[in-house]
């Protein structure tokens, strides 16, 4: 892969650096091992587990919730504005809060830290931030650094860090020593690390691709169950940020309802990455090519119903496999908004942090 500084705009540059940014996430467990071992002890006792974020620090949390849960350990995942405004009193003594976000500072989240602050009988937090300077740390018992590095886009490289952090909390929360954790995460890392790297062999080329066989219709839609909601969810949010308009769903949501809008004016991103339900979701794809959809088909394999155009990400880890299969997508919403004469990754009224509901 070429150098990072010979690409035409930011927001590509920062999608070919994904990579390293997984490799420096994993790494930062490994530094931040004494605050890993005060996260166990705190979980050993935590009746409740709750994770929550806005946006992208949102989306990343759906691997590890789904870890844990099928680990046996129940666990929520609620959007810190619902938490903040309607949820609250579950945020007891005996509940170890996760707050995902990028930067720190996004409204929710600041206010959310804020009232905690205030209660008389509180729940114990952890931060899971791009750095430490920022609002949110300031106000957390334990604080993790994702190290993902500067970022002016669209999320990228900070939720492929932020869910490599939270695979390897994840696994102690599940109950595994913090060594173990720790390698195994690095090398679920690597892993999902180089099976990107080939997915961004040539960027411009694939974006090209992808743009030829999804692009110019009326209707696009993301679609995914379980650990790969964090790629759904974030998927059509970052096509939305480059000023395209899809929708994520959770595949057997699709089902019921907005099967009706499948036809020639819909393209269809399918993401049947989890083994639990990966006949489902060909079966699915193959209805919607069928119907005469432009259907792009993600797997491990490559495997994809006739007529379907098939992605391989390689066998990774789960805890991972978003920050993998996303790539695609991300090259997608870049080329449109060239096509579209944006400038890609460039916000016009939204912004890169949100600091007020």
């Amino acid at each position: 892969m070429r150098s990072l500084g010979n690409f035409p705009d930011p927001f590509l540059a920062e999608i070919a650096a994904q990579p390293d940014a997984i490799r420096r996430a994993a790494a930062a467990l490994l530094d931040q091992r004494d605050l890993l071992e005060r996260v166990r002890e705190v979980g050993r006792t935590a009746r409740t587990l709750v994770f929550t974020g806005m946006g992208s620090s949102y989306d990343a949390c759906y691997p590890a919730v789904n870890d844990l849960a099928g680990r046996g350990v129940p666990s929520l995942l609620v959007d810190t504005a619902e938490l903040l405004h309607f949820r609250r009193p579950i945020l007891g003594a005996q509940t170890l809060l996760v707050i995902v976000s990028q930067s720190g500072e996004s409204a929710e989240v600041v206010k959310l830290a804020n009232e905690i602050s205030k209660q008389r009988v509180r729940p114990f937090v952890i931060s899971v931030t791009n750095g430490l300077e920022n609002d949110l740390a300031r106000r957390a018992d334990i604080r993790l650094d994702t190290w993902a590095g500067e970022e002016t886009g669209p999320s990228t490289k900070t939720f492929a860090a932020a869910m490599t952090t939270l695979a390897g909390l994840a696994r102690l929360l599940a109950g595994d020593g913090v060594a173990t954790a720790i390698d195994h995460t690095r090398t679920a890392a690597e892993g999902a690390a180089l099976a990107a790297e080939r997915l961004l062999d040539d960027p411009e080329a694939e974006a090209d691709r992808l743009a030829g066989l999804l692009g110019g219709r009326e209707v696009m839609v993301v679609l995914g169950r379980g650990p790969a909601r964090a790629a759904a969810e974030m998927g059509a949010l970052i096509l939305k940020e480059c000023g395209v308009m899809a929708e994520s769903l959770e595949s057997a949501m699709f089902r019921h309802g907005p099967l009706e809008l499948a036809g020639p004016g819909m393209s269809a991103i399918v993401l049947a990455t989890e083994p639990e339900t990966r006949r489902l979701d060909l079966s699915l794809a193959a209805e919607l090519v069928e119907a005469g959809a432009a259907v792009l088909v993600v797997t491990p394999d490559g495997e994809a119903p006739k007529g379907a155009h098939p992605i391989a990400t390689g066998y990774l880890d789960r805890a991972l496999m978003s920050a993998v299969a996303i790539v695609p997508i991300q090259l997608l919403a870049w080329k449109l908004a060239v096509l579209a004469g944006r400038t890609p990754g460039a916000y016009t009224r939204a912004s890169k942090v949100t600091t007020r509901e």
